[in-house]
């Protein structure tokens, strides 16, 4: 027995299904000027085409070496999303790659974003690419493409993914960290804005835990919510250190303060048999730690290998060059503390000294 023709539904679309083209075509429209703003010598950064083009050699490479970086965000979306505020999370995105490429000595040539939902909503849609334009403008890095993919059934309604995927490129004789890491290099660290990107799974269990709503007002702030503090984009170091690295010869390494905060990521650069002092009373931190450590009984050690604590990107110098280095990154507008030294001893031990950030 077969069924009538006239008994199946006919006539289906692709937006019956829940995907609407008509919408993701408006938003490549929409955000097409976005892009154009970002554009650099070596890519036009138009949107449009089935890949993107760039030139290392308009850019200035003479014998580059690429360096490739994807990361996300992580559970940081989830505030962006609760709260309706959706442009600042496509900063974070970029800054959470190209930090990622600056450290290998790479400067930050293009960025493609990947955006997922089960239903596109063009006006947050754009909010976040508009925040991911502006992120790639402050690293110098042309946004050439991306992709925009409504999946329905695959999220929850209102909830969102992003990616991130940057090149850069550096000079072959430039990479670092460089080999003469060693003993009495002088540790630097660079300023965060707060949270950054990680740790939030953390974060949000912490407000879950105490019933404390993203609307609530922050402790002692000025009138800021406490999702208006945990949603405080990532820093974007890149043009700084570029600038510091053309003034000076000093820099030998850079660590990005991400997931695994200190004790993580510090070993990065460290040869064998080398090991860090880091002196925790050497800067002050942003006030959310100490409300979050608070609220958490968390120690300092386990602060510092879960959170950035004030320091966001840790630079490794000759001892020589630390006051050289200081200057060219003040002068373009970066906090720098005096941090930590590296010393002979076992190999990736990062001893933390003092309380996490609690310079006065």
């Amino acid at each position: 027995m077969t069924d009538s023709s006239e008994d199946r539904p006919n006539r289906y679309t692709y937006r019956d299904a829940g995907v609407d083209i008509d919408a993701g075509n408006a938003l490549v429209k929409a955000i097409a000027p976005l892009a154009r703003a970002t554009a650099r010598p070596g890519a036009d950064a138009s949107l449009g085409g089935f890949g993107g083009f760039f030139d290392p050699k308009a850019a200035g490479f003479k014998d580059p070496l690429l360096v490739a970086a994807n990361d996300g965000v992580g559970t940081k979306l989830k505030i962006a999303i609760e709260t309706g505020k959706h442009d600042t999370v496509g900063i974070d995105l970029v800054a959470m790659c190209v930090n990622d490429l600056i450290v290998q000595g790479a400067e930050p040539l293009f960025f493609l974003d990947y955006f997922a939902t089960g239903k596109l909503d063009l006006g947050e849609a754009e909010d976040v690419i508009a925040g991911i334009a502006k992120g790639c403008e402050m690293a110098g890095a042309a946004l050439i493409g991306g992709e925009t993919a409504e999946m329905p059934g695959m999220y929850a309604e209102g909830d969102y993914d992003l990616a991130g995927f940057s090149v850069g490129a550096v000079e072959r004789d430039a990479v670092l960290p460089r080999p003469d890491v060693g003993p009495g290099d002088v540790l630097l660290g660079l300023a965060s804005s707060g949270v950054h990107s990680n740790g939030f799974s953390l974060v949000r269990r912490l407000l879950a835990d105490h019933k404390i709503g993203f609307d609530s007002p922050f402790p002692g702030g000025d009138g800021e919510t406490v999702g208006d503090v945990l949603l405080t984009p990532t820093r974007i170091y890149v043009k700084q250190l570029l600038a510091a690295m053309k003034a000076t010869d000093g820099i030998k390494a850079l660590v990005h303060i991400t997931g695994g905060g200190f004790t993580e990521n510090v070993p990065r650069v460290l040869p064998e048999n080398i090991a860090a002092d880091i002196d925790g009373a050497s800067w002050s931190q942003p006030p959310v730690f100490k409300w979050l450590a608070e609220l958490g009984g968390i120690d300092n050690a386990e602060m510092g290998r879960t959170f950035n604590c004030g320091i966001g990107m840790v630079v490794v110098v000759d001892a020589a060059s630390a006051d050289a280095v200081t200057a060219a990154l003040e002068a373009e507008g970066e906090s720098v503390a005096r941090i930590g030294t590296l010393r002979a001893g076992e190999t990736g031990e990062v001893v933390i000294n003092g309380q996490l950030g609690s310079a006065t």
